[in-house]
């Protein structure tokens, strides 16, 4: 497969974006898509991948992160953490739907991991999310909306 590499890039790219670190994904899918000598199903695709793989990885840490609340390091209080959980259950599951967003998206995978939904459930939503957000990118971008 051709230019393999650049959509490994993307997808390293995406995946970071989901994590805790300041990546713009958008940005490097915007600009391959404007480049037209990529395939955009594989652009999307790996972007989509990258990032879902980038939230699961949240999701991981959500499960475990609640062993180190008491640290002096550990950047979340108590109360920060009591109203994300309180918000998360009050609006539920389908919260993991908008993953996608900026700021909150990310938080919202690692709650879900601290308040073990289950992963099937919380993958399926995420998949949504994440994908949807990629196709919409693509569409805007090649004049397709």
């Amino acid at each position: 497969m051709e230019h393999w590499l650049e959509y490994l890039g993307l997808a390293g790219t995406a995946f970071l974006s989901a994590t805790i670190f300041p990546f713009q994904s958008e940005v490097v899918l915007l600009g391959m898509l404007m480049a037209e000598h990529y395939q955009v199903g594989l652009l999307v695709l790996a972007a989509s991948l990258g990032n879902i793989l980038g939230s699961c990885v949240n999701w991981y840490l959500g499960r475990f992160i609640a062993h180190f609340e008491g640290r002096r390091w550990f950047p979340v209080t108590r109360e920060q953490v009591a109203k994300a959980e309180k918000w998360y259950h009050r609006y539920g599951r389908w919260t993991l739907l908008l993953s996608w967003a900026p700021i909150i998206g990310d938080p919202l995978t690692i709650v879900a991991g601290v308040l073990r939904e289950p992963f099937p459930v919380f993958l399926a939503l995420v998949v949504v999310a994440k994908t949807a957000r990629y196709l919409v990118v693509a569409a805007l971008t090649l004049g397709w909306m």
